[in-house]
């Protein structure tokens, strides 16, 4: 499935060993039938080590209006994933970040939303602390909520219907991991 389409709205397809297969518009890859491709998810730090969730926009084409991990995307072809982290920061959240750590290098999960569309990703979980203001992009994120490791944790357990499907798998993976471990985080009641 190559595609000679811009490389700044090309996603990487990946076989189901997780490596390179190919490229396809970013527009294309989601829907009934998704293949599985490369994308990123990072939760960001304030300076009293909260953990900024985010709603998703309405016009969003999958999970609108659904609680999530701080901002999400995919790395072009030939970009590394840090640098798609950083990137995405100053595109959904109008930020920079520091002190950016991967928590789940391998983290691969399916979902489908309610209305039918599949996500299918290779997708590794990173921690950064936001380095500045925040100014969400309005097609991106529809609201924007602090909350402490503990609240996140009381959400998951309480609520996963109101979340994200990654945002639940990837908390619980992270936990079970112990990967807060040696972050900010882990100090925090």
């Amino acid at each position: 499935m190559e595609d000679s389409a811009d490389p700044a709205d090309l996603v990487v397809l990946l076989d189901q060993d997780a490596r390179p297969s190919g490229t396809a518009p970013r527009t294309t890859v989601h829907d009934q039938h998704t293949p599985l491709h490369l994308a990123f998810s990072c939760y960001l730090l304030d300076d009293e080590d909260r953990v900024l969730l985010t709603r998703r926009a309405l016009e969003k084409r999958t999970w609108p209006g659904v609680w999530t991990n701080s901002f999400c995307g995919h790395p072009r072809p030939g970009e590394r994933v840090d640098d798609a982290v950083t990137r995405y920061a100053d595109r959904e959240l109008g930020t920079t970040v520091r002190d950016l750590r991967c928590l789940l290098p391998d983290f691969r999960y399916r979902a489908v939303d309610p209305s039918g569309v599949v996500e299918n990703e290779v997708c590794p979980v990173y921690l950064a602390r936001r380095n500045g203001p925040l100014t969400p992009a309005p097609a991106e994120v529809l609201e924007i909520r602090w909350v402490s490791l503990h609240d996140l944790r009381v959400a998951v357990m309480s609520a996963p219907w109101a979340l994200s499907p990654w945002l639940v798998s990837q908390v619980e993976e992270i936990e079970s991991a112990g990967s807060w471990e040696g972050t900010a985080l882990a100090a925090r009641p």
